[in-house]
């Protein structure tokens, strides 16, 4: 949906039953108090001439809108329409979160993407009605909102947190965007729960039905050994720096990060959203799903997420990894595969980081159980990461990631399914050929002809049968 397709009709009865389905689709503006609000606003419904919509809150902001301080949209869901978009400016706003256009600016975005710049700024300008660099901008800000709103955390490293590359343009943004400063915000806000220790906690919200338990479950029974720990109800994990540990909680999932260096939280943030599928659309899946084979599956476990990836590389590598191969096999081997070539952290339980492409690609793998042909695919794997032409992590149109990744040798149509089921986001991928999906189909009663009836949504439809067993 662009910019020009939101029904005002459509949006106004939604604001006026506060329909949590609609939570962060679009934003209303109040051209009589210059704020701008989630949906679900428990403030008093405007009059329709008072009242403008946006799909994004960066167009809102640019509008001379400030965010409401009494329904907080920082802490809206994700639209489920950019979730799932494998076009260009799907890709764009996935690695604006991942902080490339703080990283590098425009210039650094249209290269990760193949375009330039001017082409980028057309198409964001079409489809949410400003550019690439206010869209970041405002991410920045309301990060920052959340921070001085939920933490303790000093101003100073708030500023480095959310983005900004210095205090005095951070204040000043904030004060030119929202009319207060930092300091202000927090003075009125308290800021002080949200730090344990040396731990910074944040809540990251989602759209319910929610099926937390299943979820973690997969986690855990995959978690590997010396990375990550897991169980029915938190993931922890090692990342560069320190540690993360997520924990569902009503209506939210709770993240505590311990980092040396918190300049990377928006990447943290954005990263642990899309492992948890938080940005999903369950009232959608549910309906196309559950009116098909899969129905009795759906009401029981409509909450379902797909499980996504903290690093696309490293779900490639489980991906290969795990051929012909139980979970918990493939659990250990992965375990000796980090321990090997992953960065040490220092820590005693969380000792390694997940190599890189590059590390791995440099790695000794003898000797850790892996058959000569599965170490040839790794290697062939990680040289195509590392060189650039296979990019896993948001930049590359999903069916070019795909097609990148069956010209690698011992990598197949299985393989492939898999990696973009859980690293491209690729809400209509099937592993094509996994025994688990074919004895929970035989098991159901459910032909092969009807893996077509479940598209776009073929990933998910996969999670329920898995789960199913």
């Amino acid at each position: 949906m662009s910019v020009k397709e939101l029904d005002f009709d459509s949006c106004y009865r939604a604001v006026a039953a506060r329909d949590a389905r609609f939570d962060g689709r679009f934003y209303t503006a109040v051209t009589s108090t210059r704020i701008y609000c989630r949906p679900i606003c428990p403030a008093r419904t405007p009059s329709t001439r008072n009242v403008r919509f946006y799909r994004h809150a960066a167009s809102a902001e640019a509008a001379g809108f400030r965010p409401c301080k009494r329904c907080r949209p920082e802490l809206s869901p994700g639209d489920p329409g950019w979730d799932h978009r494998g076009d260009l400016v799907g890709r764009a706003l996935r690695l604006i979160d991942e902080g490339v256009a703080d990283d590098g600016g425009m210039t650094r975005l249209a290269e990760r993407l193949h375009i330039t710049g001017r082409h980028l700024h057309r198409l964001f300008t079409t489809e949410i009605g400003v550019g690439p660099l206010a869209v970041a901008r405002t991410k920045r800000l309301l990060l920052a909102k959340q921070l001085l709103t939920e933490t303790g955390l000093p101003i100073v490293d708030v500023a480095f947190a959310s983005g900004f590359g210095s205090v005095r343009q951070f204040n000043a943004t904030m004060k030119d965007t929202y009319g207060f400063t930092p300091g202000e915000l927090r003075a009125t806000t308290g800021g002080k729960p949200g730090m344990c220790g040396d731990a910074l906690t944040l809540r990251l919200h989602r759209r319910e039905p929610y099926d937390a338990a299943i979820l973690m479950r997969f986690l855990g029974a995959r978690a590997i050994p010396g990375l990550e720990r897991a169980d029915d109800t938190s993931y922890s994990r090692a990342v560069p720096g320190g540690t993360i540990t997520l924990t569902p909680g009503p209506g939210h999932v709770r993240l505590d990060v311990s980092v040396d260096d918190t300049r990377h939280l928006a990447r943290i943030v954005a990263r642990c959203r899309r492992l948890l599928d938080l940005d999903a659309d369950p009232e959608a899946i549910s309906s196309a799903l559950g009116a098909t084979s899969l129905a009795p599956l759906v009401a029981a476990r409509p909450g379902l997420r797909v499980p996504g990836a903290w690093d696309g590389f490293e779900v490639a590598v489980r991906a290969v990894v795990g051929q012909q191969i139980s979970v918990a096999g493939a659990r250990t081997i992965l375990g000796r595969v980090a321990a090997r070539a992953g960065r040490p952290t220092g820590g005693q339980e969380l000792t390694h980081l997940f190599p890189s492409a590059e590390e791995l690609a440099e790695a000794d793998l003898d000797g850790l159980g892996l058959t000569g042909r599965r170490v040839a695919t790794l290697r062939a794997l990680a040289v195509s990461v590392a060189g650039g032409q296979i990019d896993l992590d948001g930049a590359q149109e999903p069916a070019e990631a795909v097609a990148g990744l069956l010209e690698v040798p011992g990598i197949g149509p299985w393989t492939s399914g898999y990696i973009a089921l859980r690293a491209l986001r690729d809400p209509d991928a099937w592993p094509g050929g996994d025994l688990g999906l074919r004895r929970a189909m035989a098991c159901l009663g459910i032909p092969e002809d009807h893996i077509e009836r479940w598209r776009p949504w073929r990933a998910y439809a996969a999670l329920h049968l898995w789960s199913s067993e």
